[in-house]
């Protein structure tokens, strides 16, 4: 490719040889690495600055919490709660201003304290006999409850109040004495005493949700189907990759926006890509309806004219009909045609050529937008197979070769290298998009070339790596115990794929630097 910047490709890929240029690392099926040894030449892992927490270990960090407070503060673990929700669950913080000035803190939680001072009653129940002051019936010693103030309620109207307050949400956290001049706090012994099974439940879910959604350095992940945490604890340096969190489910987050995990872009490119997706969305209608593709060569042919019969643009000039997309040689009327229908009526004619002027403009969106959306896709299919291969198959494969389960990690290594791949690819796409096609024409060639490398170069590893029918004839022998796997048959599959990762992931590691200096090589030799 004639493009003038092979220098500065070296500059950014010089291990990149390691493919080789007649393809070193494959045999006679364009797969093997013909006998040569990758020397371990990763940079060192950056220290971790997250855990990911399950529901169970959320829980647990929730009720120590809880704990501590209750001893510390002599509260009922429901009081307890109530403030530490206040303190967003900074427990030192509320510890610390509760001692400087507990009224003002029992004031603005709504939590009355006990008769004779100290402490606070989480609920009390009717000594004598009373009137609801919802229902208005009477009823005995005891059969009615109030959130430690002076109004009492029955069980039957308190039951109906916790569950209209649970059905509008985590509100219910929130929730005051029924009495619109009091301020009492409803804590949780309240709820469990009064509520049914199904609202007690739905509380605690509020509740247990409550822990990392006001907790300043919690977040769930938004991953489909998972209800893990992730905890961010900060330092690692300041860049991008600092701020990237991955959960167990393999879902990437970005600390710093919030969106999914998108190096080598920064934020502030995200957010323009996400906002251009959503204006783009009535434009993208029209395109449907107005543009298709190239039967032959593929690229997007709008309809301008009223007449079926279309020819792509030079040097494909294949003719076909719009309708049925057949070649226009011997081509029929079909049965969709109608000939009166062709006619564009002139008094829609300027609407509709502002639409087409914003339609041509939108084709590089959409062929940046395909590919970054066709990327994404392909990272949520290489974390599923591999969910499905840890799920299914991995102990399997282990025990076939005689190793221990752990010694397969280099198979989930290399599906994970590809999501991640997929993962850059996809959001390279959002970089290219806003490079200027005049300003910036050295870098549009660079960038185009290196998509096409790195996709090369991530294909051949998720060739390897998807293998099913290699992988069935190497281990299958191990399933009958009269047999076994032939561990230099397993020694060469494992060196070729791990050794194959390897250099993916070094490939990969280089091309996000260059796109997060914005190829800044490029740009001072250009």
């Amino acid at each position: 490719m004639e493009s003038g910047y092979s220098d500065v490709d070296d500059d950014y890929f010089g291990d990149s040889d390691d493919y080789g240029d007649d393809g070193d690392y494959m045999d006679d099926d364009g797969d093997d690495y013909g006998g040569q040894v990758v020397e371990e030449t990763e940079a060192p892992a950056m220290e971790k600055t997250y855990v990911v927490l399950t529901e169970d270990d959320v829980r647990a960090r929730q009720e120590e919490d809880i704990a501590k407070v209750c001893e510390v503060l002599s509260l009922s673990p429901g009081a307890a709660a109530v403030l530490l929700r206040l303190y967003r669950w900074r427990a030192v913080l509320l510890q610390e201003e509760w001692f400087l000035d507990e009224r003002r803190i029992r004031d603005a939680a709504g939590l009355l304290p006990a008769d004779g001072g100290g402490g606070a009653v989480p609920a009390r129940v009717n000594r004598r006999r009373l009137t609801c002051a919802i229902c208005f019936d009477v009823f005995a010693a005891g059969g009615m409850r109030s959130a430690g103030c002076s109004h009492y309620y029955c069980v039957a109207c308190w039951r109906g109040y916790v569950r209209a307050a649970v059905g509008d949400g985590a509100r219910c956290l929130s929730l005051r004495c029924p009495d619109p001049s009091c301020p009492a706090a409803v804590v949780r012994e309240l709820i469990d005493a009064v509520a049914d099974g199904e609202d007690r439940e739905r509380y605690g879910w509020f509740a247990l949700r409550s822990y990392v959604e006001e907790s300043a350095g919690m977040r769930w992940c938004p991953g489909p189907g998972c209800s893990r945490a992730v905890e961010f604890v900060g330092g690692g340096g300041d860049g991008e990759e600092s701020s990237e969190v991955f959960c167990s489910c393999g879902h990437g987050l970005c600390w710093r926006c919030g969106e999914e995990a998108h190096r080598p872009v920064s934020c502030k490119t995200v957010a323009k890509w996400v906002e251009k997706n959503s204006s783009e969305s009535e434009t993208a209608t029209w395109l449907l309806a107005h543009t298709k593709h190239c039967p032959k060569c593929r690229l997007p042919i709008e309809k301008n004219l009223g007449c079926m019969h279309m020819t792509c643009r030079p040097p494909c000039l294949h003719e076909f009909c719009w309708i049925c997309l057949k070649p226009w040689r011997g081509h029929a009327a079909c049965s969709r045609y109608q000939p009166n229908g062709t006619v564009v009526a002139l008094a829609g004619a300027n609407a509709d050529d502002e639409r087409r002027r914003q339609a041509k403009a939108s084709l590089e969106y959409l062929y940046h937008y395909e590919r970054w959306d066709a990327n994404l896709k392909s990272l949520r299919v290489a974390l599923r197979d591999m969910e499905s291969l840890e799920r299914s198959e991995l102990e399997a494969m282990a025990s076939a070769a005689g190793v221990p389960a752990t010694e397969m990690g280099f198979v989930t290594e290399a599906y994970e290298q590809v999501g991640e791949g997929r993962r850059v690819l996809g959001w390279a796409h959002a970089y290219g998009y806003y490079l200027d096609p005049d300003r910036d024409f050295t870098k549009r060639q660079l960038f185009e070339y290196l998509q096409e490398d790195a996709n090369a170069s991530l294909e051949r590893l998720g060739g390897r790596a998807g293998r099913e029918r290699e992988r069935r004839e190497l281990f299958a022998a191990g399933a009958d115990d009269k047999a076994a796997v032939d561990f230099d048959k397993y020694r060469a599959y494992r060196e070729k794929l791990a050794g194959l990762t390897r250099v993916t992931r070094q490939y990969f590691g280089n091309l996000v630097k260059a796109f997060e200096t914005d190829l800044a090589e490029v740009s001072s030799s250009s």
